[in-house]
């Protein structure tokens, strides 16, 4: 009898793709980004991302510094594309809200720091989701 790699459990092989040294480096910077364990956002990855986006997250990430939200200084400090777009860590619809509301905190004077602390903030509930 056949078995087909999509019975499998793939969570062996999507771990050890996300622990190779390019990929683990990129997760561990994410991770610092979001002020999230490293474990945490390895597993977010594994059950939310299929083999192929977690093979190319260097290649996206490396995308994402050169060209994201390069027109919007807070979105390109917040990560909006870089992380619905280039990476898929996040869905759009749930980006979206967090970005306006953390540019209309910019835009009434909370300092950009304050504010995209704010952002992630939030971005760390949608993770944990």
């Amino acid at each position: 009898m056949t078995t087909y790699l999509y019975e499998n459990d793939l969570v062996p092989q999507k771990y050890r793709i996300l622990v190779a040294h390019r990929h683990d480096t990129l997760v561990r910077k994410i991770a610092l980004e979001l002020d999230i364990p490293v474990q945490e956002l390895r597993r977010y990855l594994i059950e939310h991302l299929d083999m192929m986006l977690l093979e190319n997250l260097p290649a996206r990430a490396e995308m994402a510094d050169v060209h994201a939200d390069q027109d919007d200084p807070i979105a390109r400090a917040l990560g909006r594309e870089k992380f619905t777009q280039y990476l898929q860590i996040l869905p759009y619809a749930a980006m979206e809200p967090i970005f306006h509301e953390v540019s209309g905190r910019v835009h009434a004077g909370t300092p950009m720091e304050d504010a995209i602390a704010y952002g992630r903030e939030k971005m760390r509930e949608e993770l944990r989701r």
